[in-house]
This record gives C-alpha cells, sequence and structure tokens, in this order.
C-alpha cells in the first residue's frame, strides 16, 4: 500500500468489501491496488458506514467529520476498548473513580476503606494511598477534586454510636496529602460536591415523622481549621421538605455559562439553526422506525403542591383536623396517608416560591445548578431536583443560617423537578455542562403506589436518559445495552462518565460499555469479572478509559490509535559501545 494512503488493517478491509453487496468478492485481492481510488469513495464508505454501525439513514454524518472514511475510522480506532493495565493495589470491592481537571492524577475508592491517588503517566502508578479506617469510616465512596486540583473531596460511611451509620466528607491537600478537615454527611449517598475552589456542599436530614422529613444543604469551607475564628466557615443553602420516605441525595453542580457554546449539540434542528454562525456538533435525529419509538416522556414540569380549592394551608389544616375529630374523613386513611395530607398542607404555606426565570438567557452569566435525586412517591429515587445557586450564595460569608426570610417562609422549594418513573442510579453531566445523563431502571408503566415503603418492581433494563439543562428537557432516545440485577432495597449507584464524544457507564452484567453520543449506538463492551462500579474518562483524553469492579481491580484502556502512538513514543535500547566495536572490526 502507498505510504501517503489512510490506514486501515487488512483484516477490517477484508470485512469491508466482503461487507458489501455491491462488492465481488474476487476483488479483494485487488485491495492494495484499488486502496486509493476506494478512499476517495464516499458513496462506498457512507453505504458501509450506516449498515456496519447499524445508524439509521436518518442520522447525518457527524459535522466535524472531513468524509465518511474518517468517521468509520473514528468509530473503529479512537474507541477505548484495548486493555493496557489492570491495577490490582485495592484489596476489596472498587467503588469510584475520578480524574483531576489536567489528568495528570487521579483517585479510587474503595470498600478497603482507602482512597488511592494515582500518577497517570506512561505506565500508570500508584502516588499515595490514605487510609480512612482511623476516623472510624466504613468504606469510601466517591471522590472529586476542586477545580484547580489542590484538595481532593473524599466521602465515606462513618460508623457512629451504637454502630449507626451515616457520612462523611474529608478534605485532603495534594501538595503534601495532608486531611485539612472533616465534614458529616447525611445520609451518607449525598456524596458532596464541590461548588467552587474552597466551597464544598454536604447535606443533613432530619426526621418530622414517620415518612415525612426536611434535607438541609450546607456550604462549608474546606479550610475549617485554618481559617479565623471571626469568619463563617459554614453557612446554610437550602432547607427542603422530604415526603413518602424520600431524601435528597447524589448532589452535584453544573455552570451555567457555556451553555450556548456546548462541545457537542444533541438536537438536530438546533444544530442546523446554529451550524451557519458557528461550527458545532450534532447528535442526529431518532432513528427507529415510528412504531418502534417508546412513548415520549411528559414534559418536565415544576414541583407542584395540591391544590386545596384555594383555602388558606392554616385553614385546610383546621378543616383536616375538625374532620377528623368529627369523623368525617373517611376512615379508609391510612396513618401514612394521614402524615403525607398533613405534612402538604404544612408545607403549602411555609415554603419560599421557585426562583423566576430558571432558565438562564446570559451565556455569561454566573448562575449555577444544584442538582440532585429527590422523590415524592416513594424512598426510591425517581425524581431530579434543580435548584438555582445565585453568584451571592456561593461564599459562607453572612449569617450562619443563610439569607433572610420571613418567618413563613419555613422551607425553600425546587425550582424545576424532573420525573424518571423508575430507580434513578446513576447521573453525570457533560463536559460543558449542557447535558445530564441519568442512569434509571423503569418501573412498569401505568403502575400505581400505594405503600411508600413498597416502591414498584424495576426492570434489569439500564435506561440511559439525556436531558438539556438549557431547555429542561428530555432529548434523544434513551440509550440501552447495560443490565443491572439487584431489587430495590439493594440497588446501587452505578457511576457514568461523559466525554466530549462518548459516553460510558458500568453495570451488573460484569461489563463497561461506551456508546457514542452523536449516533446513539453502543460501541464497545469491556470486560471485568464482577460488577463494574463506575468509569472515568481522561479529561484531556477521551481515548484513556478507566473501569473500576467488584473484582477489586482497576482496568486501563486506550484506543487502537492511541496505543500505536504510544508504542512510537516508547525509547529503544540503544547498543552498547562494545557492540559496535565489535561488528567495525569484523
Amino acid at each position: 500500500m502507498d505510504a501517503g494512503c489512510p490506514r486501515l488493517p487488512d483484516t477490517v478491509l477484508f470485512e469491508i468489501f466482503l461487507y458489501l453487496d455491491h462488492v465481488d468478492v474476487l476483488s479483494v485481492g485487488l485491495v492494495c491496488q484499488q486502496w486509493r481510488a476506494v478512499a476517495r469513495d464516499e458513496f462506498l464508505w457512507k453505504e458501509l458506514f450506516y449498515r456496519y454501525y447499524r445508524v439509521s439513514r436518518d442520522v447525518p454524518r457527524h459535522p466535524g467529520a472531513v468524509s465518511w472514511y474518517d468517521e468509520f475510522q473514528r468509530l473503529y480506532d479512537t474507541i477505548p476498548c484495548v486493555e493496557v493495565q489492570a491495577l490490582k493495589e485495592h484489596n476489596d470491592q472498587v467503588l469510584h473513580l475520578s480524574f483531576s481537571h489536567s489528568g495528570c492524577l487521579f483517585a479510587s475508592c474503595s470498600k478497603d476503606c482507602t482512597v488511592k491517588i494515582w500518577s497517570n503517566e506512561l505506565d500508570i502508578s500508584l502516588q499515595h494511598s490514605s487510609n480512612m479506617r482511623p476516623y472510624n469510616w466504613s468504606y469510601t465512596q466517591f471522590s472529586q477534586f476542586n477545580s484547580d486540583d489542590s484538595l481532593l473531596l473524599v466521602s465515606g460511611v462513618f460508623v457512629g454510636p451504637h454502630n449507626s451509620s451515616s457520612g462523611e466528607i474529608a478534605v485532603i491537600s495534594m501538595e503534601n496529602f495532608t486531611l485539612l478537615s472533616r465534614v458529616r454527611n447525611k445520609p451518607y449517598d449525598v456524596f458532596g460536591c464541590w461548588l467552587n475552589e474552597t466551597n464544598l456542599i454536604s447535606g443533613n436530614l432530619h426526621r418530622i415523622g414517620r415518612i415525612t422529613s426536611c434535607s438541609v444543604l450546607w456550604l462549608n469551607n474546606a479550610f475549617q481549621g485554618i481559617e479565623s475564628e471571626n469568619v463563617n466557615v459554614v453557612k446554610r443553602l437550602f432547607k427542603i421538605q422530604n415526603l413518602n420516605a424520600s431524601t435528597i441525595r447524589t448532589v452535584m453542580v453544573a455552570d451555567c455559562s457555556r451553555y450556548d457554546s456546548p462541545d457537542l449539540l444533541l438536537d438536530y434542528e438546533e444544530q442546523l439553526a446554529a451550524s451557519s454562525t458557528c461550527p458545532v456538533f450534532d447528535l442526529g435525529s431518532d432513528s427507529e422506525e415510528e412504531g418502534a419509538k417508546p412513548k415520549p416522556p411528559p414534559e418536565p414540569a415544576v414541583q407542584e403542591l395540591p391544590d386545596a380549592g384555594g383555602v388558606p394551608a392554616e385553614h385546610g389544616l383546621q378543616q383536616l383536623f375538625d374532620g377528623i375529630m368529627e369523623g368525617h374523613v373517611r376512615p379508609a386513611m391510612t396513618e401514612t396517608e394521614l402524615e403525607t395530607k398533613v405534612a402538604e398542607l404544612f408545607v403549602r404555606n411555609r415554603t419560599k416560591p421557585p426562583e423566576p426565570n430558571l432558565l438562564p438567557t446570559d451565556s455569561n452569566s454566573k448562575t449555577k445548578y444544584l442538582i440532585f435525586t429527590t422523590g415524592c412517591l416513594t424512598y426510591s429515587p425517581h425524581q431530579i431536583g434543580i435548584k438555582r445557586i445565585l453568584p451571592h450564595q456561593m461564599t459562607t460569608a453572612g449569617p450562619v443560617l443563610g439569607e433572610e426570610r420571613r418567618s413563613d417562609e419555613f422551607f425553600d422549594s425546587l425550582d424545576h423537578v424532573i420525573d424518571i418513573h423508575g430507580h434513578i442510579i446513576g447521573m453525570g453531566l457533560s463536559p460543558d455542562h449542557r447535558y445530564l445523563y441519568v442512569n434509571s431502571r423503569a418501573w412498569p408503566r401505568d403502575c400505581v403506589i400505594s405503600d411508600p415503603m413498597q416502591p414498584p418492581p424495576i426492570a434489569e433494563e439500564i435506561d440511559l436518559h439525556v436531558f438539556d439543562l438549557k431547555t429542561m428537557k428530555e432529548v434523544k432516545r434513551a440509550l440501552r445495552a447495560h443490565r443491572a440485577y439487584t431489587p430495590n432495597e439493594e440497588c446501587f449507584f452505578i457511576f457514568l462518565d461523559v466525554s466530549r464524544d462518548f459516553v460510558a457507564s458500568g453495570a451488573e452484567d460484569r461489563h463497561g460499555y461506551i456508546w457514542d453520543r452523536h449516533y446513539n449506538i453502543c460501541l464497545a463492551k469491556l470486560q471485568h469479572d464482577n460488577v463494574v462500579n463506575s468509569v472515568a474518562f481522561s479529561p484531556v483524553e477521551q481515548e484513556l478509559l478507566l473501569t473500576a469492579s467488584d473484582d477489586t481491580t482497576i482496568k486501563v484502556w486506550r484506543s487502537p490509535r492511541a496505543m500505536r502512538i504510544r508504542q512510537a513514543r516508547r525509547p529503544r535500547p540503544r547498543k552498547l559501545l562494545f557492540s559496535w566495536l565489535l561488528n567495525q572490526k569484523s
């Protein structure tokens, strides 16, 4: 083959020519001679692409691609599907992975109660390990680097008095790996997250009744032991009521500043409208036939409290109590239903109204969204709550209990609620924070929940939904391929990650999965010996992916293209001088 020709392995070329109906098998022997002409044949490569990758012809070519050959090469050659290293320093299940923003380091959390810091060089090596057992931790479960990679947030399960379990967050300095501060975090699956370089968000839970509670989200300064005693190191952000045994969990922060210039636009019509003004990427349109499409999800809506016919909450609560005393309330109302009804009536006029105009209008806006899982029907997380964080709320300065509020504004309301109609088991943001990817296991269609402590059964198939945080609407068809088997009461979080072009997720079927964000197709399955709990793309090199598993290993995956580049860069051993002299003499 000519050195200037595009490169694909001969085995792939053989598949190509056999796959296309209009290419004769006898022409396979002429591959080398005809390759230059074939490489320029856009019709052939377009036909091959749609049929080989089983992409609907309604989906256009990636706008960033120069040719159909380049697109075939990208999906074949740049997927991190080649295992290059297995890290076995953990001695129990590995639960979570997180990269630093520079891509030079990553952290791993495990049931062995350590958080390990790894150096991402030519060969990955362990740089530091912190054991959290001396602080009464049971295990570490989540980590996140702050924006300048100087601090690491580590979340874990804390064992308190009488073996009660709660959560705790530790902040570790990346300069010398010292522990700077510890913050209580309840429930433990709030996880916690950074709001900015020096402030992190934690949670607390207060029980009000058997199935009614209140979640308080706190803003904490990372340097609590260092700041002056005259400066606040903690401030209450929000106080939110929980109904029917639900709680706030899995908090994360989305930055709205890049919504008008995303790395990849997923809505085809929006991409077409923007293509005349700026180069953007497009995910294309849905590819299934109309009859095979699932029903569109309900339009995401702002959560509203039940209407009481215009009766003020105080009067409604009094009427309810009078009805109970006089025997007018229907006898079928259970204790659980009564508690929920009282809580709804109480909260109606005791909640601060939502912020007006939730959707960002200024591309330079400093507004951020606090995103978390929640619910209103049962304890299993089935809704995504969104609360806008305004610039003046992003510091611990000011009163500890937050901004002033009227005495009757006891709770904060959510600005937006997205109902998933299933058990949420994972969430991840695209690098530009425009899109939210959600792993969920669906409930049966039209199911009715009569007891909040008995949620509906959940599907084994995991649906990967995509929501546009600029419009608050679901985009694209939910992705499927991965599976989970545990029931509601044993269901656990499976972390996913999103790069510029790909999205990856773990699964309980002993595989990690990679999809293309543009074409909505599954590209690779990555083998482990047990459940895959977490995946992580390098933020600077999406052809590098890590997977963490219950089999105690972390696997490192690179693309075929990256492997060729790495092998070419490896230094070759120099010949010894005396060998050269011997050759000269001979």
